[in-house]
């Protein structure tokens, strides 16, 4: 093959077109040597083929693109390219970088993080598309937050994503919402993203994330059952196993809240604000004794898609009624928009159970307020940051709701 070469050298190889600026006798020597590199095991040795690429690798940092082009298309191909010179060509400009970064088996994950963290838009969309792309790669594309490679990655099924990537992108979709619908049909997704990002989602993600999500805590219930008498004596005194039996019981409401209230009851409390308006002394006091914190309670009273009221109305035995309550309280306008607004909200009282609405309610109140200081909330509203790999789950959660409020 090489002798074949050299009695053509006097012209200039067809696949690496001669330009005004490159000289023909190097053309001719850098298609001798990727020759050289291109050629199976079974004809050279590793040793070989790597300080010919080295070779390579000089010649081709001062060659004009066509050049680097050339080599690129081949090298795509191999299953063993010399390393530093594969990746030369694939952090080069998006044409010369495109058959690697879609061709090449070579590329390890560790490669390609490097490659997505100093190139462009288009290398990484690139990347995004690929039939593997593992987690750590899908962390390095979530950092750049955009939109057209994300969609791309959220896409792929052959994308891992990890849990950080994962979490990095539902804080993105508060601002980027087109999110919201991709990020749903990933399984990576967990309850604690989910229904942090339930609050900032259309009517569609939300009714897929209550049927995802809202599920029984039969098991939980059952493998805790005699737990809860074991607590009891020792008045409920620590804080995490108290935190967690608070979410797996099956009593939604506060009867301790219920002998502190001026109200009778649940239900008199809130026919006292649909009287008088939904208040915020009344507002805490429907909180307390749904068994919710005020922070939960005003998240979900604020809320102007009102499917949050639904959950609410349904964990705590609510009847329909006390529903339609709730939001003349909350003085909801009633021309027609907003009677189909309150409609889908009722078909959301009518689709959940009693246990899997409190599930929701639970998760909701146990991981955005039960493992949160005002210190560690005032530092989330300040600087949120929900990469910290110190922040507990309930902490990370209130990070993606309570920012920038």
């Amino acid at each position: 093959m090489l002798a074949e070469d050299a009695a053509d050298e006097s012209a200039a190889p067809e696949d690496y077109a001669e330009t005004e600026r490159e000289p023909r006798a190097r053309i001719a020597l850098a298609k001798r040597i990727a020759d050289i590199v291109c050629l199976p095991s079974s004809e050279i040795t590793p040793q070989e083929r790597h300080m010919a690429g080295d070779v390579l690798y000089e010649m081709l940092r001062e060659a004009d693109p066509p050049l680097r082009l050339r080599v690129a298309r081949r090298l795509s191909q191999l299953v063993d390219p010399p390393p530093r010179l594969l990746k030369m060509l694939a952090r080069d400009s998006f044409e010369i970088a495109a058959p690697i970064l879609e061709n090449s088996v070579a590329l390890s994950q560790a490669d390609l993080v490097e490659i997505a963290r100093s190139t462009t838009t288009q290398h990484r969309k690139l990347i995004a598309q690929r039939d593997t792309v593992g987690e750590i790669v899908s962390e390095a594309m979530a950092e750049h937050d955009e939109a057209e490679v994300v969609r791309a990655m959220l896409l792929n099924d052959g994308a891992k994503l990890s849990n950080r990537a994962v979490d990095i992108l539902v804080a993105s979709s508060r601002e980027t919402t087109t999110y919201c619908h991709l990020l749903m049909r990933r399984l990576e997704l967990r309850p604690a993203q989910a229904l942090a990002m339930f609050w900032w989602c259309g009517p569609e993600e939300r009714a897929r994330i209550l049927e995802r999500f809202a599920v029984a805590r039969t098991l939980l219930q059952e493998a805790a059952g005699d737990i809860f008498k074991m607590a009891q004596p020792e008045d409920w005194a620590d804080p995490p196993a108290r935190k967690a039996l608070q979410f797996i019981e099956r009593r939604q409401r506060n009867r301790e809240a219920i002998d502190k209230s001026p109200y009778a009851s649940l239900e008199d409390a809130i026919a006292a604000a649909e009287v008088s308006g939904m208040t915020r002394d009344v507002a805490e006091e429907i909180s307390y004794l749904s068994g919710v914190k005020p922070a939960t309670g005003a998240q979900i009273f604020t809320d102007l898609g009102g499917e949050g009221l639904a959950v609410l109305c349904k964990a705590t035995g609510l009847k329909r009624a006390a529903l339609a309550q709730l939001w003349r309280a909350l003085r909801r306008d009633t021309d027609e928009e907003f009677d189909a607004v309150f409609d889908r909200v009722m078909r959301t009282y009518d689709s959940l159970s009693n246990d899997k609405a409190q599930t929701v309610l639970r998760y909701w109140n146990w991981a955005l307020t039960s493992a949160v200081s005002s210190t560690l909330m005032n530092s989330i509203q300040q600087t949120p940051d929900v990469d910290d790999e110190t922040l507990s789950e309930a902490a990370r959660s209130a990070a993606l709701v309570f920012s920038n409020r």
